[in-house]
């Protein structure tokens, strides 16, 4: 059942990444929460958040090839 699954996915089942993501978060599989704290600890390490307006991300190299951009809005 489409919706079944739909839900399920929304409940916190494990998403196989895109290597792109795979290659910054470094895991194959994870919740969406888990991308999320994942990427939040990479941004983090990497000191990747604009100094002027700390809501922003700036994309380094690895982070542009999953969002295609150079900065992004934290929040999206």
């Amino acid at each position: 059942d489409e919706t079944a699954s739909k839900k399920k996915r929304k409940s916190g089942a494990p998403l196989e990444l895109s290597q792109a993501l795979i290659d910054v978060v470094g895991v194959p599989t994870a919740t969406r929460f888990q991308v999320v704290k994942l990427l939040w600890e990479y941004i983090k390490k990497n000191d990747l958040q604009d100094p002027k307006n700390k809501k922003f991300i700036l994309c380094d190299d690895a982070l542009f090839k999953v969002f295609n951009k150079k900065k992004v809005d934290g929040f999206q």
